[in-house]
């Protein structure tokens, strides 16, 4: 029995192109992702800021009035300092003679380093409850506070009542507050006061089972005995009178260094200390007061600082002297130390980021506001040039003129190309460069011509070198001094190409761009590009053409003199933007760049999100890649300095800059509508689209089109402009990670037959 092997079929080795394409392929998702996190962190950051500022999870509601049934009469009626120790509610009362002196709701950088110094002036202590968002956001104020020999407690992290909250709620309010002192002051704490607190009598049943849990974990619950009622704001008379204890009791004193204006404060606190030191009275903080009362029942009962959250032997408060003030507190280590130092940090970068981009958002605000403006007004006045009955460009222009279609793989298309291009009212030759095609692409164009008997029709093929060498072949094949590009997928108009060509009876121009429209547009996607090719190109281009800075001769159709081409050394494979690249070139050579509306074609708009995506980032990219190539235009004198210094930042400003950060906007209102107003920031958005509807509107009556179309441009801008941004900012993050794009080819139906009617 013989056993034979099949032989082995050698892979066939890729191609230069195909490994170039696959390093391309490859590097894409790398972007992509540095894409996707970059728009993560800016998320990140933006909750972040507004959970600091309890707009994000904020809960405002208090209660008030509820039953007290389930609280011990004891914790109802006993002092304002509650521990559990062993699992027992106890209270412990500030001994005589004494004030507990207590600050909430800080530390806040205008009125809490005011409340430290004069503490130091007199040299008394005192504890501050601190709210944990704003310790991470003013940390130095906390470390001072500490270092100064002051007693800290907890207030929450988001200053919210606790009775209305999940268990797991309250937890993260105080680990997240743990987190915030520890890498602000390097320590934690056992002392806790509610939001909204005020003497023990006011526990409530609702309140009771909070109090219990924290007591459980270790915490010392704080109340009040004298509230001075500061954020009345009464009168500095009124704050001293009400923070006295009676008749020389000892007192848990409320004062606030934060959560409003302060200024009636920070004049009563040394009045109150003046006067209450010449009543006789010592001031110390909740440890200190608790101590003292351990101290004068003998020390049976133990201090409230052994155990705790975080407990660390040997921490703060260990010594003597007066660090037992400070009793309370934990020397933060390990992963709680790391933790709270990247809670400050990732805060701090919250503190900077997101004030500079609302400075950000206003700019591009204002920068979109006066676009829309600026194009307003220039297209009118460019319509009202144009159509004026003694508008001319000179003598006719009746000449012949050579057409250059560059074609790839354009089965599909290229025999309506050339049906169109045979009813031309103009004299034309046709130039089909086939750029080594696979699908027949010139054999269908030469049936095509056949078969409408079309004697002016070359087709030259080439090997496959792209876009840019299939138009400098024709140009060079060309027979005539002006010659119109156009795409594969494109058909002509029949007055398309005379309209296009004059222009040139001034002996300035050298290049002229046509009005390009969405042919395909009965779909959402087509509709979308409807809108958007109908504002570019009545709007932006009628701008650029009234500045002598139109920076992008489309490719669909164009016209130019062929001695203008050359001169500028033909299209360029430099970029991915060829047209953008000849025309910045053409102006900077000093010829005239123009629009013509009239002169229309009708092109294969891609017709998938995944087509649209490839195209838009070649388009951008490529653009890009123009502009950087032409960045010594902005020294330049002459003509190329002109389009420099006005063509240039138009184009970076508007087509760059602009969109890259106009999801600001989009990203805010959608910040506002969830965590702040919802009513105002929908009526903003609803402003912003009326104000797009109307330069719509305005554009789509200078284009004649049909307005039913502007029906899809809510559903626009909430889907298909947030897809050309993220292309955008992918355009962006290729260009500045230094990566490199090939011609991508877009899938073609060929549904773009006939030239549709204007009024369509």
């Amino acid at each position: 029995m013989t056993t034979t092997t099949p032989s082995r079929r050698r892979r066939r080795a890729p191609t230069r192109i195909e490994r170039v394409a696959g390093k391309a392929a490859a590097l894409q998702k790398p972007r992509v992702i540095l894409a996707g996190l970059l728009l993560l962190a800016l998320t990140s950051v933006m909750l972040l800021d507004g959970y600091l500022r309890a707009e994000v999870g904020g809960d405002q509601r208090v209660r008030t009035g509820a039953s007290s049934g389930k609280v011990p009469d004891k914790v109802l009626d006993g002092g304002p300092i509650l521990t559990f120790r062993g699992g027992r509610a106890t209270t412990v009362s500030v001994p005589d003679k004494t004030i507990a002196l207590t600050f909430d709701d800080g530390p806040n950088p205008t009125w809490t380093p005011q409340v430290l110094a004069i503490l130091k002036k007199y040299d008394i202590p005192a504890t501050f409850f601190v709210v944990g968002s704003m310790v991470s956001r003013y940390p130095s104020i906390v470390a001072d506070m500490v270092d100064a020999g002051n007693e800290v407690g907890i207030h929450t992290f988001t200053h919210v009542d606790l009775s209305y909250q999940s268990d797991a709620r309250v937890n993260r309010e105080m680990q997240q507050t743990q987190l915030a002192l520890a890498g602000a002051a390097g320590i934690t704490t056992t002392l806790f006061r509610a939001p909204y607190s005020s003497e023990t009598d006011a526990i409530d049943n609702y309140s009771w089972p909070v109090y219990k849990k924290l007591g459980e974990d270790g915490y010392t619950s704080v109340f009040v005995d004298t509230d001075s009622d500061d954020w009345k704001r009464p009168g500095v008379s009124k704050i001293v009178k009400w923070a006295t204890p009676d008749d020389g009791e000892g007192a848990s004193v409320l004062f606030h260094d934060a959560g409003g204006e302060r200024s009636q404060t920070i004049k009563a606190l040394p009045k109150y200390i003046e006067k209450m030191r010449a009543k006789g009275y010592t001031f110390t903080t909740i440890s200190g007061a608790v101590q003292q009362q351990e101290a004068a029942a003998g020390g049976q009962a133990g201090g409230q600082a052994q155990g705790g959250p975080n407990a660390q032997p040997g921490g703060a408060g260990a010594g003597a002297g007066t660090s037992n003030l400070q009793a309370a507190h934990r020397t933060a280590t390990g992963a709680t130390l790391y933790e709270g130092k990247a809670l400050i940090g990732a805060v701090a970068v919250a503190e900077w980021t997101v004030p500079v981009l609302s400075v950000g958002l206003l700019v591009v605000g204002v920068a979109v506001m006066g676009r829309f403006g600026m194009m307003l007004i220039l297209a009118r006045r460019h319509y009202r040039q144009r159509n004026r009955r003694r508008f001319s460009w000179g003598p006719p222009v009746s000449q012949p003129v050579s057409v250059i279609v560059p074609a790839y793989n354009e089965k599909e298309c290229i025999a309506n190309t050339l049906e169109s291009l045979a009813r031309s009212t103009h004299p034309i030759e046709i130039i089909v460069v086939d750029d080594g095609s696979t699908d027949g692409t010139s054999e269908i164009a030469r049936t095509a011509a056949r078969e409408l008997g079309m004697t002016n029709v070359r087709v030259i093929r080439q090997e496959n070198a792209g876009k840019p060498a299939a138009l400098n072949n024709g140009v060079r094949s060309a027979s005539h001094d002006i010659v119109v590009m156009m795409d594969g997928d494109t058909v002509f108009e029949p007055d398309a190409v005379r309209q296009l060509v004059q222009p040139f009876a001034d002996p300035a121009v050298g290049a002229v761009a046509g009005n390009a429209k969405v042919g395909n547009r009965d779909t959402v996607i087509g509709a979308w590009q409807h809108i958007e090719y109908v504002m570019g190109f009545n709007l932006d281009r009628r701008m650029y053409d009234l500045l002598r800075c139109m920076p992008t001769i489309p490719g669909a159709i164009g016209a130019f003199r062929r001695e203008a081409v050359l001169e500028v050394g033909g299209m360029s494979e430099d970029t991915l933007a060829e047209d953008t690249d000849i025309t910045i070139a053409m102006h900077r050579a000093g010829w005239r760049v123009v629009y013509q509306e009239h002169a229309r074609a009708w092109t294969e708009a891609p017709g998938s999100l995944k087509q649209l995506w490839s195209q838009r980032y070649r388009w951008s990219y490529g653009t890009m890649q123009a502009l950087w190539k032409h960045r010594k235009s902005l020294t330049d004198k002459g003509p190329s300095g002109r389009f420099g210094r006005v063509g240039m930042p138009l184009v970076v400003i508007f087509q760059i800059v602009t969109p890259v950060f106009a999801p600001l906007i989009d990203v805010f209102t959608v910040y506002s509508m969830i965590f702040v107003d919802f009513r105002a920031a929908l009526l903003a958005w609803f402003a912003v689209l009326a104000v797009q509807l109307l330069c719509a509107a305005y554009a789509f009556r200078l284009d004649r089109a049909k307005y039913r179309y502007l029906l899809m441009m809510p559903l626009q801008q909430l889907a298909y402009r947030q897809m050309m941004y993220l292309v955008l900012i992918h355009s962006c993050i290729t260009a500045m990670t230094g990566g490199r794009l090939r011609w991508q080819k877009l899938k073609r139906t060929g549904e773009v037959g006939t030239p549709a009617g204007a009024g369509r």
